[in-house]
């Protein structure tokens, strides 16, 4: 059973750059044919889905979140990243890492990391 476990500062000034990770354990992240996505919940809102790498490597984004978007990975450490610039107030969310079978949306996902919670305030 994989498990996901994110971490990050859990407090980012506005303009800002936030830096989050997702440790994979219990299954490697190269392995055909899943995606890993990075998913947002605001408070009192629904999940956003932001983006996601293939196992190949392969990069897919929210128009929305593109420009100021990047995830990536390290495959020897088993490590996903996601990093965001510029970062705004109404960003403030609990952030995700998940692990799915498509590149792109909330659906087929099957496994979920806790979540870490990002604020960002002055």
């Amino acid at each position: 059973q994989v498990q996901l476990q994110e971490s990050g500062p859990g407090l980012v000034k506005p303009s800002q750059t936030l830096s989050l990770t997702c440790t994979v354990s219990g299954g490697s992240i190269t392995t055909s044919y899943y995606y890993w996505s990075w998913i947002r919940q605001p408070p009192g809102k629904g999940l956003e889905w932001m983006g996601s790498i293939a196992y190949d490597g392969s990069t897919y984004y929210s128009p929305s979140l593109k420009s100021h978007t990047s995830i990536s990975r390290d495959n020897a450490k088993n490590t996903l990243y996601l990093q965001m610039n510029s970062l705004k107030a109404e960003e403030t969310a609990v952030y995700y890492c998940v692990k799915g079978l498509e590149s792109w949306g909330l659906g087929a996902i099957g496994s979920w990391g806790q979540g870490t919670q990002v604020t960002v305030s002055s």
